[in-house]
């Protein structure tokens, strides 16, 4: 499930992107710079999910 949560945030913060360039070349230039603000947090997102984590039964957190 998490899988294809982090491909649709993706695919939503690539058409975000796309979708910035076409709003910015249409001169609305605060809308571009918040969708670009919006795909970069999705892909912020995404990285931290994908970072690898420790095996939680090594955690102290887990005795």
């Amino acid at each position: 499930m998490l899988d294809i949560l982090m491909s649709v945030l993706v695919l939503t913060a690539i058409l975000l992107i796309g979708g910035a360039v076409l709003v910015f070349r249409s001169g609305d230039r605060r809308r571009a710079l918040l969708m670009l603000v919006a795909a970069l947090v999705m892909v912020a997102n995404v990285a931290i999910w994908a970072i690898p984590v420790k095996d939680a039964a090594t955690s102290p957190a887990a005795e």
